[in-house]
């Protein structure tokens, strides 16, 4: 099943959350810089130091219920692996699917 775009695509992002909770290896650390990574709380950060420390595949600064409501505890800082998700696109249509939450067309 598909699903339009709201006028805001983000709104999609709010009330899913799955690409926080795909994979425990998805919220990893690749480009980012070392002030940019001294910003990520180190509670949040996994023991390798390699990315966000995850509760089984759930990111642990993902609030709230996936396919519901969610937030990002550490948005104006999250990695840059989760600034470059989407709405709609491979990676969140994945995500999706692994939750049954109908994938998102642009129309």
């Amino acid at each position: 099943m598909q699903q339009d775009f709201p006028t805001d695509p983000s709104s999609y992002c709010q009330s899913c959350g799955a690409c926080c909770g795909y994979s425990a290896n998805w919220p990893r650390f690749s480009v980012e810089s070392d002030e940019e990574l001294a910003a990520i709380p180190e509670a949040l950060v996994n023991a390798r130091q390699s990315g966000m420390r995850c509760e089984g595949d759930r990111c642990s600064a993902l609030q709230g219920e996936i396919g519901k409501a969610t937030a990002c505890g550490i948005y104006a800082v999250r990695p840059e692996v989760c600034r470059t998700c989407m709405p709609g696109d491979a990676e969140c249509a994945m995500a999706r699917r692994k939750f049954g939450l109908p994938v998102i067309v642009s129309a």
